[in-house]
């Protein structure tokens, strides 16, 4: 009997998750894909070069078609690999209806000046196309911003890409993630409950562990996601601990949000003139983009 009933169970929860997912919006992870080679198209987007330049403006553009909430950040920095200083653009769009706890997806969009990991000594002043590492969140959150657009979400919704993340030397992680940094300091245009950052998410060997500050910080957040990937069956997503990641969303943290980061850090061409889309999938973008649009529309 004890077997029945739990039995019974298993096909009431499977029902329901069906009913509840059937009817979300579609992740068109080849669009998103196109989104990911335009971004590289316009060649290193590292703050100061010409590329940087036409795809801030592209993004903007981007944006403006899709929503009236959009919002430049501007800000400065100093970069301490070149000791220039920057001017640096935060780029913000807000979808969905007012009241209730609003979410925050982020990602960063400029690219590291510098290949200081690439094999190769005499490509290590070279600047970085960063398919992966920069161009694939961003274009995971282009994708559903588009999807938001069509589909006004349920909750507020803020799609947030993040300029200076990659600018600091290694193992200096205070000159890292400073478009977060600034951002928490000045929120626009509201703080959220909650917040998933995106970083690296495009690799054609794609495994998300567990990043160590997300867990410590929002276990209930990174648990319920993982679960519901779980049940999505998507199989990128991996119950084991992973790495401490000192990524855009510790600010976040700092500032009292719930703040979690999706990131496959095992990427062998991270800092490199290897990161090109080649070494991208469009099914890597899909596992994320359908567990996030799940996660906003299956939700109230």
């Amino acid at each position: 009997m004890k077997n029945s009933v739990t039995l019974t169970a298993v096909v009431l929860f499977a029902i329901l998750f069906l009913d509840a997912y059937a009817s979300t919006p579609e992740f068109d992870s080849d669009n998103a894909f196109s989104l990911l080679e335009k971004q590289c198209a316009f060649g290193p987007r590292n703050p100061g070069s010409e590329g940087y330049n036409k795809c801030r403006d592209w993004f903007v553009e981007y944006f403006e078609g899709l929503t009236d909430e959009v919002y430049k950040q501007p800000f400065k920095a100093q970069e301490t690999i070149t000791g220039e200083t920057r001017k640096l653009t935060n780029i913000i769009a807000g979808f969905g209806r007012d009241g209730g706890s609003g979410l925050m997806l982020c990602a960063h969009w400029d690219t590291r000046a510098i290949a200081d990991q690439d094999p190769d000594p005499k490509n290590r002043k070279t600047p970085i196309i960063g398919a992966n590492d920069g161009a694939s969140g961003v274009a995971v959150l282009l994708e559903i911003a588009r999807i938001a657009s069509e589909n006004p979400p349920p909750r507020p919704l803020l799609i947030v890409l993040f300029d200076g993340e990659d600018m600091g030397r290694s193992s200096y992680s205070q000159e890292f993630a400073l478009g977060s940094r600034y951002w928490a300091s000045n929120p626009i245009p509201a703080m959220p409950q909650e917040a998933i950052l995106l970083d690296m998410v495009g690799d054609s060997d794609l495994e998300f562990e567990i990043e160590y500050y997300s867990e410590r910080n929002a276990p209930g957040l990174r648990g319920y996601l993982w679960e519901l990937a779980t049940q999505m069956d998507l199989d990128a997503f991996r119950e084991i601990p992973g790495p401490r990641v000192a990524d855009d969303h510790v600010p976040l943290q700092q500032a009292g949000i719930r703040a979690i980061d999706i990131i496959d850090f095992e990427y062998p061409y991270w800092h490199t003139v290897g990161d090109t889309p080649d070494k991208c999938a469009p099914e890597s973008l899909d596992q994320v983009g359908k567990l996030l649009v799940a996660f906003i529309y299956g939700i109230e």
